[in-house]
């Protein structure tokens, strides 16, 4: 379903890697990540990894797939897409490139990412579960909004200061998610909607509630 706007984001991207200093601009590159051009230039070619040993960062850290038994990691191949911005979303097992392309990139001869993806990708995703819990950053979460008919429980991370004040998370947030996958993968509970995803974590010791707005719950970290 998504393979014509795959097709036309990794061609885009690919020439734009004949151009090294558009290439730069476009992808927001310092003179040390230059090297990212020739990965770009590569994609086609280059060696392929599971999705979720493929990205790095906090919340892979967290997450630390590669240290998770092969039911939890069947889990995260049947359950877990990773939403990316050159692919769109892709089962966390999927082989994947290394390449450089973040949401906000604006690449030449492309219109913005978010008209790319958002439309193809909401039609995609109306074939998923009842529930999904929404890890995506906001930048990523436009790319492909969750259509209406499947039940979303979009997850902010917050923490709480000793005046009872929920406050969001920063830094912190994507170690946070990670390590809540990383306990969904591990027990691997049946939850059907929010209200028996809200019982498992209350049962298994993780801090989720009902947020402030329609349709999200607050995952509470400590920083």
């Amino acid at each position: 379903m998504l393979a014509p706007q795959r097709e036309a984001v990794v061609a885009s991207t690919v020439a734009l890697s004949a151009d090294p200093d558009a290439a730069a601009r476009a992808l927001r590159l310092s003179p040390r990540q230059r090297g990212e051009i020739g990965v770009n230039a590569a994609i086609r070619t280059a060696p392929t990894m599971a999705a979720v040993d493929r990205y790095t960062g906090v919340l892979y850290d967290a997450l630390d797939a590669g240290a998770l038994d092969d039911a939890a990691r069947a889990w995260l191949g049947e359950r877990v897409l990773i939403h990316t911005a050159l692919l769109g979303p892709v089962s966390a097992l999927d082989p994947i490139p290394a390449y450089r392309l973040a949401a906000g990139a604006s690449v030449p001869g492309l219109p913005a990412l978010k008209r790319v993806w958002a439309e193809a990708v909401t039609a995609a995703f109306a074939e998923l579960p009842a529930l999904v819990v929404d890890l995506r950053s906001e930048a990523y979460a436009a790319l492909g909004p969750l259509p209406a008919a499947v039940t979303g429980a979009y997850v902010r991370v917050v923490s709480e200061g000793p005046d009872g004040v929920a406050r969001a998370l920063n830094h912190f947030n994507k170690k946070a998610k990670g390590l809540l996958v990383r306990r969904l993968a591990q027990e691997r509970p049946r939850v059907g909607d929010v209200g028996e995803l809200l019982d498992w974590a209350r049962d298994a010791g993780v801090v989720l509630r009902l947020g402030a707005r329609q349709g999200e719950v607050e995952l509470v970290a400590s920083p």
